[in-house]
């Protein structure tokens, strides 16, 4: 029987600080012979999907999937500055980076908060940001192994989400994306059980006085747990790490957003 359609699922590539020339001629063949980003009789894809690789390879990468004929896959940025512009060295705005056709950005993940420091109320000026220049923000939240085990991960998210309550009105947090990765899931080969990331998902779409654009999950996604975690319902798609630098693992992981 062929696969139908969800609602247009979203999967997001984060290269993190991994990439090369010869990574993004690869990918975007491999992503344009997939043809993950067409659609059926005119209509939308049924995933969409984003790749964030560092920032010198924006401008490549979206020339290799023009010339590869994938040109419906999207870019995002890892990172942006909260300042709108000004003597701030080595960071980059969100003007500049959608004025460059990024069109995506992560905010606070994880390793942005344990080593630079960064607060949830920075994140949430950075959101802010984003969404001032047309860029579909992608904040991260998530809990330590000692906070699950503790059972304060409601709470910790709780605090990581209150900023955005002031910061954001209702028409802004209609147009964010949320990606719930626990930090004991990173890079660990651990990654929380699909009931454990639905019932987590399920608190912050709830938590939320104004549902997000879409809720993704992230932590160690392979193309064996994929099926499963997308299968809950109030998970949308994935952000991926690791598995998005090979070609085949990552196009695996978008096709399990497809649902029979």
């Amino acid at each position: 029987m062929p696969q139908t359609p969800a609602p247009t699922a979203l999967v997001v590539a984060n290269w993190k600080m991994h990439g090369s020339k010869a990574l993004l001629t690869e990918m975007a063949q491999n992503l344009a012979a997939a043809r993950l980003d067409s659609a059926a009789d005119n209509g939308p894809p049924a995933t969409q999907i984003v790749l964030c690789p560092p920032t010198p390879y924006l401008a490549p990468l979206a020339a290799s999937l023009i010339q590869a004929g994938a040109p419906g896959i999207q870019l995002g940025a890892q990172d942006l500055s909260e300042h709108p512009e000004g003597p701030h060295t080595g960071q980059i705005s969100a003007k500049m980076l959608a004025d460059s056709g990024c069109q995506w950005a992560i905010i606070g993940h994880s390793e942005r908060r344990t080593q630079c420091g960064e607060t949830s109320e920075q994140t949430a000026t950075k959101v802010a940001r984003a969404l001032e220049h047309g860029l579909t923000p992608i904040l991260c939240i998530g809990e330590t192994l000692a906070q699950r085990k503790a059972g304060t991960t409601e709470q910790i998210l709780s605090q990581q989400l209150a900023p955005l309550q002031t910061a954001l009105n209702a028409a802004q947090l209609r147009k964010l994306v949320i990606a719930y990765e626990p930090i004991w899931a990173i890079g660990t080969g651990a990654t929380a059980s699909p009931t454990q990331a639905q019932q987590v998902h399920a608190f912050i779409r709830h938590h939320l006085d104004t549902p997000p654009r879409a809720l993704l999950y992230g932590g160690s996604v392979k193309p064996a747990n994929a099926p499963a975690l997308f299968a809950e319902p109030d998970i949308d798609g994935g952000l991926i790490g690791g598995a998005a630098l090979v070609a085949a693992d990552f196009i695996a992981i978008c096709r399990a957003t497809l649902r029979p």
